[in-house]
């Protein structure tokens, strides 16, 4: 740990002191070692006093010296990074509807799952995070906007109702502008809080057809990363998945590679998740991304305690061995 790790480094110069006062006891021992062995029989002095029980004679001394060094420490007051919930920030969730999200390959079904999760998600967010949910299909609209009621959000989730087609563009926009407008309500600024957009579908984009089309995903991730808004990509389900609609079966495979994409073009993170777990999975490590943040905190618990425990050893050493306190 640098100096610059210390909120008060100049108390550091008392462990100059703390190293006087070990090394004035090293000098005092040998003194009186010498003194002893001036004036005593040497042969008698080793019968009554074996030198192996010498250093636990010197134990509360030592006991003493690090509880010093713990307790200076502590005054200098470290300081760790440490991981604190956000009391500012605005996330956008996304999640598909589209008819692909019937697809049983996983358990109950992908929309199933998906509410579940995102359901987990939305509670185990810090209370400081306004949390907003839209819902895509051949559209997207916003359900709710960026609130802390966790329950008009799971609310919200519980009635997510399936449609035709997929527009991963329009998902993206529509949680850009919801964030703009929420922004502009609270007063925008340089001060305006962190945002993220979570979008997690299955499949790949059938409305435009064309990713870089104007209202397409890549367009739309483009232009996310120039509002400095990243979007973190899920991708759900498996290669397997299909649905049956009118009695034809449709193979419904996720679509990765223009997730991934998504997700590099905005400056968010990819994720892929093939059942349940794997997507709870997925969430708690976007909870812990987006709900907390490193700050610069105090560290001196632990060497406080350290010092406070030696110390008290230290009394009761010297009791033991010497019946008095060092």
């Amino acid at each position: 740990m640098s100096l610059s790790g210390f909120a008060n480094a100049w108390w550091l110069l008392g462990l100059v002191i703390v190293l006087a006062v070990a090394v004035a006891y090293v000098l005092v021992q040998f003194y009186r070692k010498r003194q002893v062995l001036k004036f005593a029989n040497y042969e008698l002095l080793e019968s009554v006093a074996p030198a192996r029980r010498d250093w636990f004679t010197h134990l509360p001394a030592v006991l003493l010296v690090l509880s010093l060094l713990s307790l200076t420490v502590a005054l200098a007051g470290p300081t760790a990074d440490q991981k604190v919930p956000r009391n500012r920030a605005t996330v956008m969730l996304a999640i598909d509807v589209s008819l692909s999200m019937e697809a049983t390959d996983v358990d109950p079904s992908r929309l199933e799952a998906a509410q579940q999760a995102a359901k987990t998600f939305a509670d185990e967010l810090p209370k400081g995070i306004n949390l907003g949910l839209v819902a895509f299909s051949g559209t997207a609209s916003v359900l709710v906007t960026p609130t802390t009621n966790r329950k008009s959000i799971t609310s919200a989730i519980d009635n997510l109702q399936l449609a035709e087609r997929t527009a991963t563009g329009e998902a993206i926009f529509t949680s850009l502008q919801a964030l703009e407008n929420f922004d502009a309500g609270i007063g925008g600024g340089e001060d305006t809080p962190p945002a993220r957009i979570v979008l997690e579908s299955d499949g790949t984009q059938t409305v435009p057809k064309n990713l870089d089309d104007p209202r397409g995903a890549f367009t739309a991730a483009r232009l996310a990363k120039e509002k400095g808004i990243p979007v973190s990509t899920i991708s759900f389900g498996t290669s397997h998945g299909y649905v049956e609609i009118e009695g034809q079966r449709i193979n419904v495979p996720v679509d990765d590679v223009s997730l991934q994409e998504i997700a590099n073009l905005s400056g968010g993170n990819f994720f892929s998740a093939s059942s349940l777990g794997e997507l709870e999975g997925v969430y708690d490590t976007l909870q812990s991304q987006l709900g907390y943040e490193e700050v610069r905190g105090d560290a001196s618990r632990p060497w406080l305690i350290a010092g406070a425990v030696l110390l008290a050893l230290s009394a009761a050493g010297a009791l033991v061995v010497g019946r008095r306190l060092p």
